[in-house]
């Protein structure tokens, strides 16, 4: 399974506006520049993220976006699935075994459980990794995501 920028620079965004959570609206020029994307990809990638209800907008000359949660409250794999869609390594676990509108086979594939597990296992890890955790990760000095090595 590989991530798009969608999901990546959904991530990298993201981790921006907790950095300056509660600072007021952040400029997207401001976050593009510092995360190294750009401008008008971002504008699509806050769009995605205001319809979720995780960032809101401000209009204006002090206007920007800002996380509509606590950074702690906020998940790598919340924003992942927001931006990717489902995450799953074979396209047979997006629908029941049964009736499975990818593979006839869904029923008795015995592969089925191994793709299962590593779908179980990828969404346990970004979902046990905050927005937060990543911000305390870059305060303390350590690489992003070294949460699980803990």
């Amino acid at each position: 399974m590989k991530l798009s920028t969608k999901g990546r620079y959904g991530v990298a965004a993201m981790y921006d506006l907790a950095l300056h959570y509660q600072q007021g609206p952040i400029a997207l020029k401001s976050v593009a520049q510092r995360q190294n994307i750009s401008e008008h990809y971002l504008e699509q990638l806050m769009g995605t993220l205001r319809k979720a209800g995780y960032v809101k907008s401000v209009r204006g000359a002090q206007g920007g976006y800002a996380l509509t949660k606590e950074p702690s409250q906020i998940s790598v794999g919340d924003i992942i699935r927001i931006m990717e869609g489902p995450i799953a390594p074979v396209d047979c676990l997006l629908t029941e075994e049964s009736n499975n509108e990818y593979c006839d086979q869904a029923c008795q594939c015995v592969t089925r459980g191994v793709w299962a597990k590593v779908r179980d296992s990828i969404n346990s890890v970004l979902d046990s990794i905050s927005l937060d955790d990543l911000c305390q990760d870059d305060k303390d000095g350590r690489t992003t995501l070294s949460k699980s090595n803990d």
